[in-house]
């Protein structure tokens, strides 16, 4: 059964827009996270669980971005958060340096 044209995105920019956040967005989301973890915690546990875990938040984030209203607004949020994120690794990487 297909779906009801008035529940789809009309715009192409907004479709293009909200394929690209999902995509690139979220992956950018899931690494910076999963880095941000690894530069307080025991790097060698997160780097490995994040196979895994990276996977999962990244398709999550993929559904979030399709359910979104607007493309834009996305990835607005999407940047937003990968930069919070580096900067907690900037403040990790600064505070907690890697000793050899």
């Amino acid at each position: 059964m297909p779906a009801n044209p008035k529940y789809l995105t009309q715009s192409k920019w907004q479709r293009f827009a909200k394929i690209t956040a999902a995509i690139l967005g979220g992956y950018f989301v899931s690494v910076s996270f999963h880095l941000a973890l690894a530069s307080w915690f025991n790097r060698v546990n997160i780097i490995m669980t994040m196979a895994f875990t990276g996977f999962i938040l990244w398709v999550a984030l993929m559904v979030i971005a399709f359910l979104a209203k607007s493309g834009l607004k996305i990835w607005g949020i999407y940047l937003l958060l990968t930069l919070i994120f580096c900067g907690i690794i900037y403040l990790g990487q600064t505070y907690n340096p890697i000793t050899k």
